[in-house]
């Protein structure tokens, strides 16, 4: 989804930022470092506005250098997104958000969507945060995805066949990975998007059987 926004979006004034939330880095996850990210990602396409660059200056003078405050993170990235005629946000992996910190990046994330209207945020996890979502989104669109046993099938087939090793691996245990990794699909991400919308969230959809796939 993502490249297909970048490829949409050209050489413009429209800008694509995307941020993979991974269980084993919550210690760097903050949500100052997550909006830092972000931040980081549009001012690398374009020169750096006056107020950014002070900002970080002033931060940079004071004791010991310290680390820019979340407010002041958000105010800078208010000044990036004010240039800007269309911005796309995208989160995959939500869920692996740390729980202490979800909802306050899910607020910073509602406070911009407020303050620039041209924001959309597109977020991607498993079922179990959609409460969490919908208590600071309550008009985002939920679209339930579920995999195709047979494209990963193949997926898996493909990327088996090319192996640079292939000596290393019997039919056993090819055939176990294959199985282990399908077993384990209902619990993957799939990401969808439609730029009509201010904010969008989609998860993957359990299945049990092939029979209920779409």
């Amino acid at each position: 989804m993502i490249d297909k926004l970048c490829d949409q979006a050209g050489d413009g004034d429209v800008a694509v930022t995307g941020l993979y939330c991974d269980f084993l880095a919550q210690q760097e996850q903050t949500v100052t470092n997550m909006i830092g990210a972000i931040l980081k990602q549009l001012m690398g396409r374009r020169d750096i506005p006056k107020g950014v660059r002070e900002a970080f200056q002033k931060g940079k003078r004071e004791f010991g250098g310290r680390g820019l405050l979340l407010a002041e993170m958000m105010g800078m990235l208010r000044i990036a997104l004010a240039s800007l005629s269309q911005i796309f946000i995208c989160i995959d992996a939500l869920d692996e958000c740390p729980p202490k910190h979800l909802p306050e990046l899910l607020e910073s994330l509602r406070d911009i969507v407020r303050e620039s209207p041209k924001t959309r945020i597109f977020l991607t996890g498993r079922p179990h945060v959609e409460g969490v979502i919908q208590r600071y989104f309550t008009k985002a669109v939920v679209v339930p995805v579920s995999p195709n046993t047979d494209d990963i099938r193949n997926y898996l087939e493909m990327k088996l066949d090319r192996d640079a090793d292939p000596e290393a691996m019997d039919n056993d245990l090819r055939a176990d990975i294959v199985k282990v990794i399908l077993d384990k699909m209902s619990d993957m991400c799939v990401v969808f998007g439609f730029p009509a919308l201010s904010m969008m969230y989609t998860y993957e959809k359990p299945c049990t059987d092939s029979s209920s796939l779409r």
